[in-house]
This record gives C-alpha cells, structure tokens and sequence, in this order.
C-alpha cells in the first residue's frame, strides 16, 4: 500500500505542471460558473464573487506556507512530494488570486460608489496591495530567469517575507470573521483554524530545528524544567485565545485602538492592532522557551 501511494505521488499529473492544472483549471471553472448565477450588476454580487476566490486560493497558500515544516516534523513520502511541489502550490494560489484581482477591479471601476462606502478602509488597501506586491514578486521570481535577478539571500528574504505577510492576511481576514463581523459560515472556521495549524506547525518545525542543533552542539543539553513548564502555559493559554478571541476583541481594541498615539498606524499600519496575533505570540514565547539555553544562537551557527 505504501508502494503504491509513493508510486501515485510520484506520477506526471500529481506534480508540477500536471498538478497546478489539476488545481487551477476546476478553480477556473468554479468562478465561471459562479459568474453565471451572480448577480453582477450589483456591488454586493462582485463583493460576493471577491469572498468565493479568496476561499479557493488560501488553502494552496496554506499548504506551501506549511509544506517545510510538515517534511521536518513527518518526513514522509507525502511530505517529500509537498515540498517537491510547494512552488506550484504557490502558483496555484496565485492564479486563484488572479480571479480575486479581476473582481477587485470590476468593483472599484464598476461599482464604484459601493467600494467607497461600503468597502474601502485606506490601512485594508495598503495591506492589499502589499500582497499582491509581494505576490507579483514571488511569482516572477519563482522561475529561473526571475530568480536569476536576485541574489540567493535576497531571494529567501523577498520569499520568507512575502509568505508570511500572504498566510498573516489570510489568517487575519478569517479571525476577524469569526471574532467581529458575526454570522462565519462553517468554511470561515476551517480556513481559521487550518491556517493556525500551518503557522503553528512552523513554530514546531523551528523549536525542533533549534533544539537539534543545540543538541549536536552540545550533547546533552535540554531546556531548564521552569522554562518548559512557563513554555508549556503560555502554549496552552495562546491556544485558548485564539480559539476565544471573541470574548477578549472588544477589550484587546480599547487599549490599543482609538488614541491620539495610534492614529497614524490606524490609518496606515497593515494588520493594526494585531489582535489576531497576539495569541500566536504567547505560542512563539512558549516555543521559544522549550529551546536549550544558548539553543538559538548554537542554532544560528550550525545553519539550521
């Protein structure tokens, strides 16, 4: 059975261009056939058109976010054949995003009215267009002549980046559904909690990463018994908040929204004020203190 999985896994149509048209081409097909039922002629229509591509594109972002972490922590065949193809998962979101520009445009151009009132926050189209700047970028330069304009750091820089302000957009527009505007359906919470477990996989795969280093470096070597233990609350109390961020919304943006020092980063920071964040901070602290002492900076030093 395992033979014959590795064997499925290895054929033409499961990878690289075989598997982006696998993907993009019934996504193409589902925006078709959406367009033909929607009622375009209306802002909310187009509106409702931007929401359905959206939630076609971010799980193909998720997997690529998450593929590294996944072959670090499950290296399986599966794992491998993610990461062999976590270039055309990208792209596959990126051409579900492409449906998403369209619509964007046809609202600003065609509804223009609705955009203004109903749509437009100046801080949500910095962070917009941020993402499709990075997008274009990562698209551009995931091929051979693009990635040959870059130098190889700068190339991990604009890549690492860019996949962490996509996958912290894609998070945060769905926390916000939950946690604000009311009335998610059941596909708002599966891409929420899916797109936690892709970060949360990430700062599994780094605390190993970290620990192994620090291991081989110094055999022996384990994080001191009260740094786990804090380690190990502020991991349970992160996963608690971000399960409940509806309970502590409301008081989290009274103290950081509404004074005269936060009002240029209201007007133009991305993702101000973080509250989808902050619960992943306490999981960062947490996994941070199950690393040796002295395990980051070893860490650093053998290349992990």
């Amino acid at each position: 059975m395992r033979d014959f999985r590795s064997g499925m896994l290895k054929s033409r149509a499961l990878n690289g261009w075989g598997l982006f048209w696998l993907i993009t081409a019934p996504i193409s097909l589902a925006m078709l056939m959406a367009m033909a039922v929607s009622d375009l002629t209306s802002g909310e229509g187009v509106s409702a058109m931007i929401q359905l591509s959206v939630r076609c594109a971010v799980p193909w972002l998720y997997l690529a976010f998450a593929a590294s972490s996944i072959q670090t922590l499950f290296p399986r065949s599966f794992s491998r054949w993610l990461l062999r193809n976590r270039k055309f998962l990208g792209l596959c979101f990126a051409a579900a995003m492409a449906w998403q520009g369209l619509f964007i445009l046809w609202l600003v151009l065609g509804h223009t009215d609705y955009y203004v009132k109903e749509v437009y926050v100046l801080r949500d189209l910095i962070e917009g267009l941020g993402g499709y700047l990075f997008l274009l970028a990562m698209t551009a330069t995931s091929f051979p002549k693009g990635r040959k304009l870059l130098k190889p750091k700068a190339w991990r820089r604009l890549h690492l980046g860019g996949i962490y302000f996509l996958w912290a957009y894609a998070f945060s527009v769905y926390w916000w559904a939950l946690n604000y505007y009311g009335n998610p359906v059941p596909l708002d919470h599966a891409l929420y909690w899916t797109g936690l477990g892709a970060w949360a996989l990430r700062m599994a795969a780094w605390s190993r990463k970290r620990r192994q280093a620090a291991w081989k470096a110094s055999p022996g070597i384990g994080a001191q018994p009260l740094a786990k233990t804090v380690g190990a609350v502020l991991i349970a109390a992160g996963l608690v908040a971000a399960g409940a961020g509806s309970a502590w919304q409301g008081m989290a943006e009274t103290v950081l929204y509404g004074h005269s020092i936060t009002q240029i980063p209201e007007l133009y920071l991305p993702y101000w004020p973080f509250e989808p964040f902050l619960p992943l901070a306490a999981i960062a602290l947490g996994a941070f203190l199950f690393v040796p002492r002295g395990g980051v900076v070893q860490a650093r030093a053998a290349g992990a």
